[in-house]
């Protein structure tokens, strides 16, 4: 399976179409349908993520089969564990034999009383740390990765990690990483305003949230969360993670040029030419390691390649072929 054999029906081939649909209601509903006929039992794991962090995580594992290895599953920013394509993913990988993790970030899901700090897309520390504790608490031997957008982007950093974290990892799937977060918030304000107005509204309740728990730490105001994308990122980036600005911030998780140059573990990454949240420039201009493979689809939108409008989806599938690749003996 490669990038060229995604051919979605002609209906399917609009990138906004496919990006809607990739998180929609049908896919979560599908996932949730997939994940419970896998026959896996799933039970939640509370990690340590370093420094006081907790991060929740849903380990699933079919009783009474030893498992080729564990895939621990990373999602999008404002996505969760329950994600639909996280859903589907896990299902085809419990298929293929494989135990898997899928991991929430920080105030993600319904973790936000986990932790008294705001999530910020530079907190990788507590996310090695985390997938350290899950390697040890479940006696993982054989561990792959796979994450979707920012995930892909933490999943791509956490490899570059991994020798120094003394992880097992085996092999890296990233589905449209996240490459350069400044290209990338210059592509959303260009966005047709639907992928503002989704983003915004995830990420202010997550706002919202937090504020309601924490009150006497987050004592933010109305008026700065109806700030635009670009003023609240950098009020995030100054007052909460100790940026000064917010160019700075956005370079603290850049993966651009040839900063993965120093990974070592093998890696696969799936984009699609028609991306409409990350340019595709991004990956034109990439560097990257004689381990790492670059596969690029005419169409699938932001992380959707659904390939029917029943939510079928060639991402999972090529994720868990790329997975079951970089496990001993496959």
């Amino acid at each position: 399976m490669t990038a060229s054999d995604y051919r979605p029906p002609r209906l399917l081939r609009n990138p906004h179409l496919q990006s809607v649909l990739g998180s929609s209601s049908l896919r979560r509903r599908r996932g949730l349908r997939a994940l419970a006929a896998s026959g896996a039992a799933t039970r939640e794991y509370i990690l340590d993520g370093g420094h006081g962090a907790r991060l929740q995580g849903w380990h699933s594992h079919v009783p009474g089969r030893e498992p080729a290895g564990m895939a621990l599953l990373l999602h999008g920013w404002e996505g969760s564990a329950d994600s639909g394509y996280m859903r589907l993913t896990a299902a085809r990988l419990l298929a293929d034999g494989l135990d898997v993790f899928r991991l929430n970030f920080r105030d993600h899901g319904d973790t936000h009383h986990l932790n008294e700090g705001l999530f910020h897309s530079n907190r990788l520390d507590e996310v090695v740390h985390a997938t350290a504790d899950m390697v040890q608490r479940l006696r993982v031997r054989d561990l792959v990765v796979a994450g979707y957008s920012l995930g892909g982007n933490h999943a791509l950093r956490l490899g570059l990690r991994a020798g120094m974290a003394g992880l097992p990892l085996r092999r890296i799937a990233a589905v449209c990483p996240l490459v350069d977060p400044a290209t990338t918030m210059a592509r959303m304000e260009r966005a047709p305003q639907f992928y503002d107005w989704y983003f915004r509204r995830k990420w202010r309740s997550s706002l919202l949230r937090k504020r309601e728990l924490f009150p006497e730490q987050h004592g933010y105001d109305d008026a700065t969360l109806a700030l635009d994308m670009r003023s609240l990122t950098a009020w995030l980036a100054e007052r909460y993670a100790g940026f000064g600005r917010v160019e700075d911030y956005f370079d603290s998780y850049s993966i651009a040029g040839d900063r993965l140059a120093g990974l070592a573990v093998p890696a696969s990454i799936l984009m699609a030419e028609d991306d409409p949240v990350i340019p595709f420039e991004d990956f034109r201009r990439w560097r990257l390691p004689a381990g790492a493979e670059l596969e690029v689809a005419r169409w699938g939108g932001h992380c959707a390649f659904v390939e029917s409008l029943s939510g079928d989806g060639f991402a999972e599938r090529w994720v868990a072929e790329r997975l079951r690749a970089g496990l001993p003996g496959r």
